[in-house]
């Protein structure tokens, strides 16, 4: 990429982005003078501004890096973002609209597609961290995202007008204290050869940006988990019943078979980590040493930032969650009115007030008394909750920190209570987690169907557009792969497909299925990718293939080796690279003598 200060514009990948302006609270700051030098854009401020100015400054690195600071604002002057906006974008063809969290999906779309849902936390127009822009004529990306993740939230605003698109970059203040300077997070603007590549790069440069290494474990994390087969109702007896497949299992087929996760549900409310549900009559820190007796790392699910208004937690301590600034109501999150009440007894979910210091010192105490138990593997789900809300909407007992800098609190105490146990975050921040988890869930929950919300569909749309961050930021969860006979809407092609898809990704490996009931295919389908180490993935036909319906997916061992599997998408036979595909049917490639030769299908 290249810059023009006389234009204000930078170039380069068959794309131009122009028509720069400075953005403060979400709109154009009132600009009564514009200078330009080589290296920077300097904006003089106007009406109750006057007196401050806007600053952007590009300096050349592994491409360009843009730094916008804002001088000269009064202190007392509450800012909930400062970002730029490039008005004019020539040349796009499609763009991709990256999520923040675990489930909010992320996918290439053209200007003017309509969003995938109705949810509007999936909105086209939205997204977070990075982007990457595709030209009308040429090949490679343009790759524009945030480098630091710890501090604040970042974001993209996408005006998606296919005739007049525009892009703005925010950096989300959240109303904390300055002294009248103020710097939104830098941004590092490139070229590269194509989308996969360039979120590779940029997941790197973010990695090398983080104040804490990220933490990416050597040995893919392998396992089963209570959820997508037992759902709530688990009791101690059935987990100890699968239990005992599992360790049968790993004895009879010799693989790693590390952990054994009992999911949600042995806990009356969210909120009451310490009680248990009369199902589980010895508590759960006899079945914890049950599970590591076995020869497992034993593993327990939580949701540390959620309180259900049915808890003790919240009938003892009501000042212990965030409060509605419009209302001073507790901050209702999730809401169960109807019919459908989750599992719990609880009509609405609260965030736990993180910066209370008795909150606090309760969910340590929870994280502190699991470890001892013996927990080496801690699942967190909807850690959203912590993420979600600024100071326009939330009241936490302690004011002026940023949104990220009050979910980093609770993020960091989990690891230092947990020590050097195994941490997954699920429904989480993928970015703002980075040097703290292990693991990250990159899409949403599996599903028993093809299509739909919770379905093979979204978990593959996901998966491919946010493979980069596997083995650079944390190791990747595609979630549990489904195995079992009955029970679910899927063909036998496509349960193999989504299996190898899964196992062929290199990070987590998990599933919930009875592994005494497995069918013999399945059963050495599963064991043949436990064998497998954690493999580099890459999907390098990423541009391509929702116009063709075939994801090619490269996976490179340790030693060297590669596999490379081409997975038609489609009801309909399909051909790839001379290779002929049923419907939802996978190919490997595979040198001769590969042990996942066993597994390849006749021709």
């Amino acid at each position: 990429m290249r810059f023009d200060p006389d234009a204000a514009a930078f170039e380069g990948g068959g794309l131009r982005l122009a028509g720069l302006q400075p953005l403060l609270d979400g709109a154009p700051a009132p600009v009564v003078e514009v200078s330009r030098t080589a290296g920077a854009v300097e904006w003089r401020l106007g009406g109750e501004l006057a007196g401050a100015r806007m600053r952007l400054q590009v300096r050349a690195a592994d491409g360009l890096d843009l730094a916008l600071t804002l001088e000269g604002l009064a202190p007392d002057r509450a800012v909930d973002s400062l970002g730029l906006r490039f008005a004019e974008v020539h040349g796009l063809a499609r763009y991709l609209r990256n999520g923040y969290q675990s489930w909010d999906g992320s996918y290439l779309t053209a200007p003017g597609d309509p969003p995938p849902d109705d949810n509007p936390g999936r909105s086209p127009r939205l997204g977070f961290a990075f982007t990457a822009l595709l030209p009308q004529t040429g090949d490679g990306a343009v790759v524009l995202g945030f480098l630091r993740h710890d501090r604040f939230q970042s974001r993209f605003r996408f005006d998606d007008d296919p005739s007049a698109f525009s892009l703005d970059v925010e950096t989300l203040w959240d109303r904390t204290a300055h002294d009248g300077t103020l710097a939104a997070e830098p941004l590092r603007l490139f070229d590269s050869a194509g989308v996969e590549a360039g979120a590779r790069a940029w997941a790197r440069d973010v990695a090398a940006a983080a104040p804490t290494p990220p933490r990416v474990p050597a040995r893919r994390i392998t396992g089963w988990c209570s959820w997508y087969n037992l759902y709530a109702a688990i009791d101690e007896a059935s987990i100890r019943e699968h239990l005992a497949a599992a360790a049968d299992f790993r004895r009879r087929h010799e693989v790693p078979l590390d952990v054994f996760l009992v999911d949600d549900g042995f806990t009356p409310e969210m909120g009451d980590w310490l009680e248990v549900k009369p199902q589980f009559p010895r508590g759960m820190a006899p079945l914890v040493a049950d599970i590591a007796g076995a020869g497992f790392t034993p593993g327990l699910w939580i949701a540390p930032f959620m309180v259900g208004n049915r808890s003790r937690l919240f009938a003892e301590h009501p000042d212990w969650v965030v409060r509605e600034r419009a209302t001073g109501e507790p901050l209702a999150h999730m809401k169960f009115y109807g019919e459908f009440r989750w599992h719990k007894r609880s009509e609405e979910y609260y965030p736990l007030d993180i910066t209370h210091p008795d909150a606090e010192a309760y969910i340590r105490r929870v994280f502190r008394t699991w470890r001892a138990w013996g927990v080496g593997y801690f699942k967190t789900d909807f850690m959203l909750f912590g993420a979600e809300y600024g100071p326009d909407r939330a009241v936490w007992h302690t004011p002026g920190l940023s949104r990220i800098a009050i979910w980093r609190r609770m993020a960091q105490l989990v690891r230092e209570e947990i020590g050097e146990a195994l941490w997954l975050g699920c429904g989480c921040p993928l970015w703002a987690s980075v040097g703290l988890v292990d693991a990250m869930r990159i899409g949403r929950d599996v599903g028993i169907g093809w299509t739909g919300d919770h379905s093979a569909e979204s978990l593959l749309r996901d998966q491919v557009t946010r493979n980069h961050g596997s083995g650079v930021l944390w190791q990747a969860d595609p979630d549990c792969i489904l195995l079992r006979q009955r029970f679910h809407e899927l063909t036998d092609a496509q349960v193999r497909s989504l299996a190898l898809f899964a196992g062929l990704a290199g990070g987590v490996l998990m599933t919930s299925d009875k592994l005494d009931e497995l069918p013999p295919e399945r059963a050495a389908l599963f064991a043949a990718l436990l064998r497998e180490p954690a493999l580099a993935c890459d999907f390098p036909a990423l541009e391509g293939h929702a116009a063709d319906g075939v994801i090619v997916q490269q996976a490179r061992r340790p030693n060297g080796s590669t596999v490379t599997n081409l997975f038609n998408t489609r009801a309909q036979p399909n051909t790839k690279d001379g290779v002929r595909l049923g419907p939802y049917e996978s190919r490997l490639l595979l040198a001769p003598g590969d042990p996942l030769e066993a597994v390849q299908p006749p021709d």
